[in-house]
């Protein structure tokens, strides 16, 4: 079932709650990759819109003892994976995807395992141009791939 969300200050549905939002974000096909009992790390994935502008500064969650926002990037013929320092860039009116193979979220240190069809919580806080942090309160589906989604 895809997401849609628009943050701008006020309970939403499907138990997501947007704390003191100052800026309208949107988030939208979140969802979080199973791991097994075990698994130490996975990763999360959306699509985020900043209406006006706005930097992604981190994320947490209970499920990790660690969560970033990573780039993966091929450096000649290797792969390579970094924690982005200084926040995402989101400019104003334009998605920035989550995906595998590029930007994404990463829950490591896992606390248990996260079996299809469960929600991970996560917090999300976003800085916008005059400086002021808004946080974003989610809970996203896990699943084994991203669903198909539908654009109307």
């Amino acid at each position: 079932m895809p997401f849609k969300f628009l943050i701008a200050g006020a309970a939403l549905a499907f138990g997501l709650l947007a704390g003191a939002a100052a800026q309208n974000v949107e988030v939208r096909d979140a969802w979080v990759r199973t791991s097994v009992q075990g698994q130490k790390a996975t990763g999360a994935f959306m699509k985020i819109t900043a209406k006006d502008g706005a930097r992604l500064m981190s994320i947490s969650s209970p499920v990790a003892g660690v969560a970033e926002v990573h780039a993966m990037k091929m450096e000649g013929e290797v792969m390579t994976m970094r924690a982005v320092t200084g926040g995402l860039d989101l400019p104003a009116g334009k998605t920035v995807e989550l995906k595998p193979g590029g930007y994404h979220l990463m829950l490591m240190d896992l606390k248990a395992a996260l079996p299809k069809d469960s929600t991970v919580p996560m917090t999300l806080v976003f800085k916008d141009a005059k400086g002021t942090e808004s946080r974003l309160e989610l809970k996203l589906p896990v699943a084994a791939a991203a669903a198909a989604t539908h654009k109307h």
